[in-house]
């Protein structure tokens, strides 16, 4: 059995989207899924499985269809492939304050374009970080005024992302452990 860490994107956001983690978990356990335990309310699941990521993430969007009757996108990490991401923390010297340190985990990696567009919004105090299927993008000043924080949060980058601050990124490597 492999350990996996599933990703929601956009859930109990506000009024929109609205999952109890305790019936989530009920859900994904009863889809066959083992060890099922959540982290805050949004949408972080770690779990065991024998499937694939790719198999547990269209099972897992499937199941939540289903049950809550929402669409959402999901995407996945294996507990070794999330240690890497942690590992390599490219911004790790300049990002001091974890909560303004994010990570985007994409479906698949993004156009040479798209990538080149999101270097070109970062304000000058901001850095990013393309490296694979993970976008690290430092915002020491927050994200509410980011050009880079809206490319990254909104739907054009061309595949399915979902971000998560540095503190709830080694929380999950915790609980996958």
């Amino acid at each position: 059995m492999t350990r996996h860490i599933v990703l929601l994107r956009g859930i109990n956001l506000g009024s929109h989207n609205r999952i109890a983690m305790p019936e989530l978990r009920e859900a994904l356990g009863g889809a066959g899924f083992e060890d099922v335990q959540t982290y805050l309310q949004s949408g972080n699941v770690v779990l065991l499985s024998d499937a694939s990521p790719e198999q547990v993430a269209r099972k897992c969007k499937r199941q939540i269809a289903e049950r809550f009757g929402l669409d959402i996108a999901v995407v996945v990490r294996t507990r070794a492939e999330l240690a890497k991401v942690v590992k390599r923390n490219p911004l790790g010297k300049v990002a001091k304050n974890p909560k303004r340190y994010q990570v985007s985990f994409l479906a698949g990696k993004l156009d040479p374009k798209v990538v080149r567009k999101l270097e070109a919004a970062a304000a000058p105090t901001e850095r990013v970080v393309v490296d694979g299927r993970e976008i690290y993008a430092w915002h020491p000043e927050g994200v509410a005024r980011s050009k880079l924080w809206t490319a990254l949060a909104g739907k054009g980058l061309g595949v399915t992302a979902t971000a998560r601050n540095w503190t709830t990124v080694t929380k999950l490597l915790e609980l996958a452990e």
